[in-house]
């Protein structure tokens, strides 16, 4: 299954392809980094299971949204827009001929990136966060 997450000017894609993805603004622990005041350290986890994808908040302080309605966990649907405070996505869903790493379209450009940077003792230093995607809402 394709899931990915398109903003809302419409400039980035991003495609899920964990079975889990923990978004915040912690590059050590999340998946998804967006580096805004308004986004929790650990804000929400994003699950993908058998076609379907799901949100949970994780108790942030400016909460998850689908479809503008604040939510505590919830089913994503194609269509929906999801937004963590103030940053929104569209969800798009749909098939796949093959699953591949998280891809990040930055306008007319599209780049491979890793879905999270290695931890301590993974052989993490200060170099391979650069590698991190990291979302600028302002962008």
């Amino acid at each position: 299954m394709l899931a990915q997450l398109i903003s809302d000017k419409g400039d980035r894609t991003i495609r899920i392809t964990q079975d889990i993805t923990v978004v915040g603004r912690r590059p050590e622990v999340c998946d998804l980094v967006i580096p805004s005041d308004s986004i929790s350290k650990i804000h929400s986890v994003i699950s993908k299971t058998d076609g379907l994808l799901f949100v949970r908040d994780l108790g942030s302080t400016n909460g998850t949204r689908v479809n503008g309605q604040r939510v505590t966990r919830g089913a994503l649907l194609p269509g929906d827009e999801l937004a963590f405070a103030s940053v929104k996505y569209k969800v798009h869903l749909g098939p796949t001929e093959q699953e591949g790493p998280e891809i990040v379209g930055h306008g007319d450009r599209t780049e491979v990136i890793p879905t999270r940077p290695p931890l301590k003792g993974e052989g993490f230093d200060e170099d391979s966060v650069a590698d991190f995607p990291i979302i600028d809402e302002n962008e």
